[in-house]
């Protein structure tokens, strides 16, 4: 029997907790904030594990839980790292002819000439996306030059702070009309896919929108494990609009939910169960 870290006790928890056991892996919670750790290897409160899932979203206790539990991760630091740059990870996608929306970063500070500059390639409206939170905190929609002028004044406020370390925000295309899917993909195989549905424009599920199982096309499919293979992430989420005339990558997420199983490809656990066999005999 295998021990699988995870450093969740939500949805993802549950679901893995019912689905893994028949291939002979015991889910563990790995509980990593709200804490205080003892910072020490006799002293240590965690539970022996062979393998973790995704490193821990809080990289400072992050750091702490992967020194004391000593385990590999499915997705590590750096795959964690990679996916939470939204702005890399479209970078990367369209030098390997991924197709993505058309996009611009902008990294505070800058001057007013040249946001105006940047809204003029974009036919309004453009979304505003911080680079590099999750959930889709902060998205927001500019529908003409003073809208996307005061969330930019608001953006540089906020990079003021020391606190926000990451100064940098995307500006890209909206494309209206068009049908959100998340894909999910395990050692670069496409294993199955959701759509979400929701009022607005935006269907985040934490913002209320729903998951609905659906079967992607061929051509979809294909691409979404392109992505899988470019990134080289063992265990990704692939946010993918589709509109009558194109199909393209918004983002990655290197720690997403898991969902209902049968919102999957028939043979899901067990392909995440090999995975997870494994990274742990590696």
């Amino acid at each position: 029997m295998f021990t699988l870290a995870l450093s969740t006790r939500a949805e993802t928890y549950d679901r893995l907790s019912s689905l893994l056991p028949e291939y002979g892996i015991e889910v563990r919670h790995i509980e990593t904030t709200g804490r205080v750790v003892q910072i020490s290897p006799d002293a240590c409160s965690f539970e022996e594990c062979d393998v973790g899932l995704v490193y821990p979203s809080r990289l400072m206790e992050g750091g702490v839980v992967d020194a004391l539990l000593e385990v590999p991760w499915i997705n590590d630091c750096e795959a964690i790292l990679t996916s939470r740059n939204k702005g890399e990870v479209l970078a990367r996608l369209a030098h390997a002819d991924i197709p993505v929306p058309e996009t611009t970063l902008v990294s505070n500070p800058v001057s007013r000439e040249e946001l105006k500059a940047v809204f003029d390639r974009f036919d309004p409206p453009v979304i505003v996306k911080p680079n590099s939170t999750t959930r889709g905190t902060g998205i927001t929609l500019a529908y003409d030059l003073d809208s996307f002028l005061g969330i930019c004044d608001y953006l540089t406020l906020i990079h003021e702070f020391p606190a926000a370390k990451d100064r940098s925000f995307l500006v890209q295309e909206f494309v209206p009309d068009a049908r959100d899917f998340r894909a999910m993909v395990i050692d670069g195989e496409y294993v199955g896919a959701v759509e979400r549905v929701g009022e607005g424009w935006k269907h985040n599920v934490h913002a209320g929108a729903r998951a609905e199982g659906i079967r992607l096309s061929e051509e979809h499919r294909e691409l979404v494990e392109r992505v899988g293979t470019t990134l080289d992430i063992p265990f990704l989420g692939v946010d993918l609009l589709v509109s009558e005339d194109r199909a393209i990558v918004t983002e990655t997420n290197a720690r997403p939910t898991v969902d209902d199983a049968t919102k999957y490809e028939p043979g899901f656990a067990e392909r995440l169960a090999n995975l997870i066999r494994s990274r742990a005999q590696e």
